[in-house]
């Protein structure tokens, strides 16, 4: 199978090639917590690079909780022109694009205003870098069905914005994650407990986003192949998962791995289990092939054309890039060219492996921002000069959403749209 193959999906849509550029956190949110013409112009540089399907960054379903004070917010009262531009400027090279759905439950810095909900009140673990993080609150009975909602909602305004899909995030440790994870929820109602009830958020968000879209419209689940800390979520709970989201609608299941106590998508495990080099985790996405029900998409550390290929030539549908993108936004097209380019993003070897990890993910996002702003990307620069401009932007982003929070706090009807 070649790597420019289109794919059907379940709902009947195609994508043009089997490579897609998966979700990235950018922090581009503009004024209001919206999309604005750097996001627009990023999208438009990966538009044309190939890939069959772009998949954006976390978009978060309330306003109250955000992953970072960058992150852009799509709830009942967001204005829909901003992503339409959004939407029509990452389609604009034939492929399809997708909105990145999420909560983050209590993987919230301690610094952000809003919320921070947990199944449990169970807060991060990270030694020394502990208090980086909110204190969730355990979550209600209304607040998990409202959460449910607020899902729904944002996906039935991406496609009223002109999205071809969305993807639901549960997996690296958000809060479907979280109630997924026997570690996080200890609760002893139907929401917890048994893999059954713990995956209940789950399908029950599924069900909610394919009631309120039409059946042209995709929708994806971001999910762990394993959380990689001893008790967690493991392959095996991956594996009832999958087979519970069969028969819900689901088009393409994107296979990934570990959170932020254990970050796999960096290339190191809590639990110590030993990670493929390149393509993180396909020899346990491997468990899942012959009984999954619907195409499965691996992501994780692919930036070389050979890698790409034995994904696929092991059974995978899609293959997700991700980091490699940020450096080559034409990494696909160059490849269908017969170019042999590959890239290669090194780990930083710093002392501290956890502020190593966050520098990492600023150095991509610096190169990000330089696409957004029509330059070129720099992989010479400075990761230390990078991650401290990154968190200078932090800190403003900070004072900018809570500013913006506090003007625009959630109203009664907030999930009316």
């Amino acid at each position: 199978m070649d790597l420019f193959t289109p794919l059907e999906l379940p709902n009947g849509t195609t994508l043009p090639n089997r490579l897609a550029k998966a979700a990235m956190e950018e922090s581009l949110a503009g004024s209001g917590q919206l999309p604005d013409e750097r996001i627009a112009r990023l999208y438009r540089r990966w538009a044309r690079g190939g890939a069959g399907l772009l998949i954006t960054g976390n978009v978060m379903v309330d306003r109250r909780a955000l992953t970072a004070p960058g992150t852009i917010v799509l709830d009942a009262r967001s204005p829909l022109a901003p992503f339409r531009r959004w939407a029509e400027a990452a389609s604009g090279g034939g492929g399809r694009v997708w909105m990145q759905i999420n909560h983050p439950g209590r993987q919230v810095g301690s610094e952000m205003p809003g919320t921070a909900w947990a199944p449990s009140d169970i807060g991060v673990s990270l030694g020394k870098h502990t208090k980086r993080f909110a204190r969730p609150t355990a979550m209600t009975e209304a607040d998990i069905e409202a959460t449910v909602a607020r899902f729904a909602v944002t996906a039935r305004r991406a496609e009223e914005a002109g999205f071809d899909g969305v993807q639901i995030h549960a997996a690296h440790g958000y809060l479907l994650s979280q109630f997924l994870s026997p570690l996080v929820n200890r609760r002893t109602d139907r929401w917890g407990g048994s893999l059954e009830n713990r995956v209940r958020l789950l399908t029950e968000v599924v069900r909610a986003v394919r009631a309120q879209v039409g059946p042209g419209f995709a929708v994806g689940v971001k999910l762990n192949t394993a959380d990689f800390q001893r008790g967690g979520f493991d392959t095996e709970d991956a594996a009832q998962v999958l087979s519970a989201l069969g028969g819900l609608g689901v088009d393409l299941v994107e296979l990934s791995g570990g959170s932020v106590e254990s970050p796999a998508t960096l290339g190191r495990t809590a639990d110590l289990r030993t990670l493929e080099r390149e393509a993180y985790f396909l020899s346990f996405a491997e468990q899942f092939l012959e009984a999954a029900t619907m195409p499965l998409m691996l992501t994780g550390g692919i930036g070389r054309q050979e890698t790409a290929r034995r994904v696929l030539a092991r059974g995978v549908s899609v293959v997700g890039l991700a980091s490699a993108l940020a450096f080559r936004p034409d990494l696909p097209a160059r490849w269908r060219a017969g170019e042999d380019v590959r890239v290669m993003v090194e780990r930083l070897r710093w002392k501290d492996r956890d502020l190593a990890g966050a520098a990492l993910l600023a150095f991509v996002r610096f190169q990000m921002h330089r696409l957004a702003r029509g330059l070129e990307p720099r992989p010479e620069a400075s990761p230390r000069a990078t991650f401290a401009l990154d968190q200078l932007q932090h800190w403003r982003r900070v004072r900018a959403y809570g500013a913006w929070l506090a003007r625009n706090p959630e109203p009664e009807d907030a999930l009316v749209g």
